[in-house]
């Protein structure tokens, strides 16, 4: 066994059950030597009373509690736990997440500065299956875990003797992509500015830094040895857990609470501002990243909807708003301010002469790319060609001037920015 020690990072808010279920299954399958750090995130389950009563048992336990009353969320309270962590290993860790025996040998063998390296997921049928993990019911609650079931199903999986997932029928251990959990180097994370309090408390945040990883050269391996059971998406997003219907099928769709629809909308929205595009990735998990360009819309009019639909996707909105659209206008920077870090009264531009190429005025964009529309003629395949514009400039590749549907695309310069995105500067 390696003498390498991980530590565990595992905000938590309202999740004590699941929080327990998960500590006792790192300490009976993994044993006390790997540190434990966790974040109650203001919960009023009990939570913060438990973990005081553990951490006088177990020396190996470092906790933090959110004093409140606002919830920080996990974005930011994983950096606070690896800020604490006293090992130059971390793993980023979920409450709801079952450590099954040898997942720490299993990660360790493959980790090494300048990779991450996740575990294999095990999760009842909740969301759709996937080649990334291994679909099979072992329970969606605590109460009805069968554990020795899922012991004896991994120690299949260990000895080869049962059916083989993944990359293990071709007699690999690994694949490329990336979800948690994952285990990095402390330095290696500290060094990129860990996650982005764009995205705070949740929703995007692991994308964001998955796409950091990979411009930084990290490589992203996933062993499918090393295995957690998942619950999955307990907290926020599902408050209340998991349900079976009379058939005794699972399901979570279309039970996300309020809170996690608005912050997920808040992220997608941010992840576009940054990134340029919504987040990709292949069947593995592994992130794909089109160029990040310096874009401006010119835009004729451009009602309030068109405007909160397409600002996100530049850099720079330059429309013909005078009069009581200015109001209304001035109304969408100052409600969407509140709703990110970007200053989005440097994006959105009002200036009537701005409208076509016609116009010698001064002030004229100053953006790489420029691109000319009517909104009156916005369609949802119009739509579709704006969330592809970086792919479409990439394969172009060309200076000049073309036109695309609706659009008129001026091409001064291709130089890409998402290189500029590696190290997160906003803490």
């Amino acid at each position: 066994m390696s003498d390498k020690v991980i530590s565990f990072i595992q905000p938590s808010r309202n999740n004590l059950k699941y929080l327990q279920w998960s500590y006792n299954s790192i300490r009976k399958n993994l044993g006390y030597r790997h540190e434990i750090c966790w974040a109650d995130d203001f919960s009023d389950d009990g939570t913060w009373e438990w973990m005081q009563e553990i951490v006088e048992k177990d020396k190996n336990v470092r906790i933090h509690r959110n004093e409140g009353p606002r919830r920080l969320g996990h974005t930011i309270l994983y950096d606070t736990l690896v800020d604490m962590a006293t090992s130059d290993i971390v793993m980023i860790y979920h409450a709801d997440m079952y450590a099954t025996p040898n997942l720490d040998v299993e990660i360790l063998k493959h980790l090494e500065p300048g990779k991450v390296v996740s575990a294999t997921r095990i999760e009842p049928p909740l969301h759709p299956d996937g080649p990334e993990k291994i679909l099979e019911d072992f329970g969606i609650e605590p109460e009805e875990f069968k554990e020795q079931s899922l012991l004896n199903f991994v120690d299949e999986i260990h000895q080869g003797t049962g059916l083989l997932y993944g990359p293990l029928a071709l007699n690999r251990e690994t694949s490329e992509g990336i979800f948690a959990p994952w285990a990095i180097y402390k330095d290696d994370f500290t060094s990129i500015g860990g996650h982005d309090p764009l995205y705070a408390p949740q929703s995007k945040e692991d994308s964001d830094i998955f796409n950091r990883f990979i411009l930084a050269g990290y490589e992203l391996v996933q062993t499918w040895k090393g295995l957690v059971y998942h619950m999955t998406c307990r907290g926020s997003r599902f408050a209340d857990g998991a349900k079976r219907n009379p058939d005794g099928q699972v399901f979570m769709k279309n039970r996300e609470t309020d809170e996690w629809l608005k912050q997920n909308e808040r992220s997608t929205r941010n992840f576009i501002r940054k990134w340029g595009h919504f987040v990709k990735h292949d069947s593995m998990m592994m992130p794909i990243i089109p160029p990040k360009y310096n874009i401006g819309f010119v835009v004729e009019n451009c009602g309030l909807e068109h405007l909160r639909a397409l600002e996100p996707w530049c850099s720079d909105i330059y429309g013909d708003w005078v009069g009581h659209k200015g109001f209304h206008v001035n109304q969408y920077v100052r409600q969407e301010n509140w709703e990110t870090d970007f200053d989005i009264k440097k994006r959105v531009h009002s200036n009537h002469l701005v409208l076509s190429h016609e116009y010698g005025m001064k002030g004229k964009p100053k953006n790489d790319i420029l691109v000319y529309f009517d909104c009156s003629n916005l369609t949802d395949s119009s739509f579709n060609i704006i969330t592809r514009l970086p792919e479409i400039l990439q394969d172009s590749g060309e200076i000049g001037e073309f036109d695309l549907d609706i659009f008129n695309i001026k091409v001064n310069s291709l130089k890409t920015y998402e290189k500029d995105l590696i190290i997160c500067k906003t803490k």
